[in-house]
Parts: structure tokens; sequence; C-alpha cells
């Protein structure tokens, strides 16, 4: 792919909604810096957004939070986004889910219910999760989703404290009768940068965790894999003679967005580049009209390590991480130890 075509807006394929910043636990990794609820967009304005969305092809939306279930409006705009043909998900923690709600949740049609489980066991879990019994609540939220015959996808928040736990992660989310693992790699925003320092991998072993998934993909297996937030994963992929061809490594702004809990848009939940308000512009003109979103779909502007790498049109690196360490989205990615040209 070359650079002029990467500036275009291509159909959107995941809007992340931050419905609400309300939520029950206080991770150490989260992304929110404050949990003031006030002002939050209505029912009524987020289903323009979701109308607006419709333009753009057939994005998923994907509820999120905060815990999205501490709103009440969740299923009303879920119905109505299944009215517009859009899929949703919903990314929770489960704790909140008996068998009432998981009927509920079942009911409103979501593709898929993503609920985090951080480690293998409670202490793991609650500690990064900052809340006793929260590891037992998300596994019995869980097995509740299942028993309504909602389809269930694991997501975990890879660092130190659990680094050396994915193949069990792996064994646990086939036991809870998951269907895809999600491991996201810390970003050190919002409160995630208080442990940074204390729980963010090194390169070398963010390297190992890529070769790793990618074992895992050639040996095959009951789960649909993903890296998320780890772009290079796709140079890494590319190097062992995984098909990536079509494929982008960094989605922000170019397959995905994000909309605050306020309205405001950014290119992924973890770069604080403000692209406008859906409040005063619909999603669809954000999208497509952009100078900050044009800006990040050209990979020229990429400088340092990224900018000269031969693989940046399919990685691009993680601008966030790029963000957080030198204070410029266009730098080179921190967690990256290639170097080559």
């Amino acid at each position: 792919m070359n650079d002029s075509a990467a500036h275009s807006a291509r159909p959107l394929r995941l809007l992340f909604w931050e419905s609400t910043v309300a939520c029950n636990l206080s991770c150490r990794h989260c992304r929110r810096l404050e949990g003031d609820t006030e002002g939050e967009l209505t029912t009524d304005e987020f289903r323009q957004v979701i109308d607006s969305a419709a333009e753009l092809g057939k994005p998923m939306i994907v509820f999120s939070g905060g815990e999205p279930l501490q709103r009440d409006d969740w299923s009303e705009l879920a119905d109505h986004a299944r009215g517009r043909e859009l899929p949703t998900a919903l990314a929770t923690n489960g704790t909140l889910i008996d068998a009432g709600l998981a009927r509920r949740i079942a009911a409103a049609g979501f593709h898929r219910v993503s609920v985090s489980i951080d480690g293998v066991d409670a202490a793991t879990h609650d500690e990064f999760r900052g809340m006793a019994g929260a590891f037992d609540a998300s596994l019995a939220g869980i097995a509740e989703l299942r028993r309504a015959g909602q389809a269930v996808q694991i997501n975990a928040s890879i660092a130190l404290h659990n680094f050396r736990q994915v193949d069990d992660l792996y064994d646990l989310a086939c036991r809870a009768g998951a269907e895809a693992l999600h491991l996201f790699l810390l970003v050190p925003v919002g409160c995630g940068q208080d442990i940074a320092e204390s729980h963010q991998l090194s390169p070398a072993q963010y390297e190992k965790l890529l070769n790793w998934l990618c074992d895992r993909q050639f040996a095959g297996g009951p789960l649909s894999l993903k890296a998320t937030c780890a772009p290079h994963y796709m140079r890494v992929a590319a190097e062992r003679g995984l098909d990536v061809r079509g494929g982008r490594g960094c989605l922000a702004g170019v397959g995905v967005i994000f909309v605050g809990h306020r309205g405001e848009v950014f290119p992924c939940g973890y770069l604080p580049l403000s692209c406008g308000s859906v409040r005063q512009t619909p999603l669809a003109e954000i999208w497509r009209d952009s100078k900050q979103l044009a800006e990040i779909r050209d990979y020229s502007v990429l400088t340092g390590n990224c900018g000269s790498c031969k693989y940046k049109a399919i990685c691009g690196g993680c601008r966030a991480r790029a963000y957080a360490a030198t204070g410029d989205w266009r730098g080179a990615e921190p967690m990256c130890v290639y170097s080559g040209q």
C-alpha cells in the first residue's frame, strides 16, 4: 500500500462507545482518569450516532465503558443498532451478570460479549481489577451468559502480572466455553500511567508474546486468537509466513473510531487526539473530513524507526504508545525490537 492510499477514509470497521465512565471496579490499567458521569451522551444522542455510523458501511458498535451495564438504556440502543442492520458487541467486566441479566443480554442480539479476565486465579485478577471477589464474579457471569446461549469472548490485559500465564489463560478460556481470546497489550495512558514502570512488558517480552500467539495459531485450536494494541504482531506474523495481506496493525482512525462518554471523538480510546464532537458534527462527517484522521492515516508522517520501517504499511506501530513515550503520536513505537529497514 502506498502512502497516498492511506489518507482517505476507509469503511469504518469498529465503533467503540464509552457509554459511561461509571464502574463498580477500580482497574489499575483503565484509560479513565475521572468518574464524573455528568454530561454523558443521552439515549437520543447516541441513536443519532448510530444512524450516522450506518452511513459508513456496517461497523460493529462496541458498547464499552466504564461498565456499560450501569447504563439503563443499553438494550434499547442495541435494538436501535439492530434496526439499522449494524452488529453490536458488549465489553463488560462480567461481575454484575446474573441469570436474569444474562438472558436480557442474549435477547439484545449482541454478536459477542467480551468479559475481562486478567489472571488465571483470584489473587492475580482481583489485585489488577481492584476488587476482592471480582474473579469469581466474572467467571460466574460468563457461565450465566453461556447458559443463556450468548457467545463470549475473553479479553485479557497482558502485563508483567500475568505474562507467564498465557498458556493457562488459553486453557481457562476453553474451559469457560469462550469462542475467542483477545490479548490486550498494556497502553500506559489514563490510570495506566501509574503502573507503566511496575507492570509494563519489555520489548523483548512483547516479542516473545507475539511469537507465542503465532505458535498457537500455527497449532490450531478451538479459540479465535487476536492481539489488540499490538500492531507489530503483523510484522512478526509476516516474518513467520502467516498471510497478512490487506491487514493493518494499528487501526486507530483507519478502521476504528472511539466516541467518548461526552461525545468527543478520538482515533482510539488510548490516543487523546481530539477529532471533533458528535454533539457538533455527525460522526460520518468526522470520519470522512477530519484533518486529524487524515493525518493519522498517512504513513509518511511517522518518524524514528517506524518512519523508516519496511513494515510500516502493515504495522504502523501503536500511535498511543508513541504518544505516551514521547508526547508525539508520530514517533516510534517504544515496545518494538525491530530496527531493520
